[in-house]
């Protein structure tokens, strides 16, 4: 399942989208997506409430001693009214994902150019805020070349059309 898959489910089902990594796309071909929850503070679930949050820059992975997975370097800016219970903006946050697919996951790490990285952080029909993290293989040079000429030529139909229906 592509992002845009995951474009068009989220906007079907009504949630609520806080994040987007857009560079993902570019950046990665992605193999398989899965939907995972976060344990987070309460400052920091008031602070995403409140758009404060940035994924651009966040990787998933494991610590060195633990078999869990974590949310890495996710940028959730300290909450204004929160007074010394704060919280760290750049702490490890830990991923809730099943058994096997965890397993599965970190499998995969292993393999060289194999990453995972999050695409979406959302909240859910019932207000529960998700992650939305991808399987995905790093492309070369060629590939976001081709990206980007598929890109400009999306664009250019679509100018094409535009004109063409008036």
């Amino acid at each position: 399942m592509g992002t845009d898959a995951i474009n068009t489910e989220m906007a079907d089902e009504n949630f609520k989208v806080v994040a987007k990594n857009k560079r993902v796309s570019f950046d990665y071909e992605i193999v398989e997506t899965l939907e995972a929850g976060i344990v987070l503070t309460g400052s920091e679930v008031k602070s995403i409430r409140n758009g404060k949050v940035s994924i651009n820059e966040a990787f998933v992975g494991s610590m060195e001693n633990s078999m869990d997975l974590f949310l890495f370097n996710a940028d959730v800016s300290p909450y204004e009214q929160a007074s010394y219970n704060n919280h760290d903006s750049r702490r490890p946050r830990v991923l809730l994902v099943h058994k096997n697919q965890k397993n599965k996951l970190l499998d995969s790490i292993k393999i060289k150019g194999m990453t995972v990285v999050p695409l979406t952080l959302y909240f859910n029909h019932k207000g529960i805020l998700k992650l939305s993290i991808a399987l995905a293989k790093g492309k070369n040079v060629a590939d976001k070349r081709e990206s980007i000429k598929k890109r400009d030529w999306n664009l250019e139909k679509a100018r094409i059309l535009k004109n063409f229906n008036k």
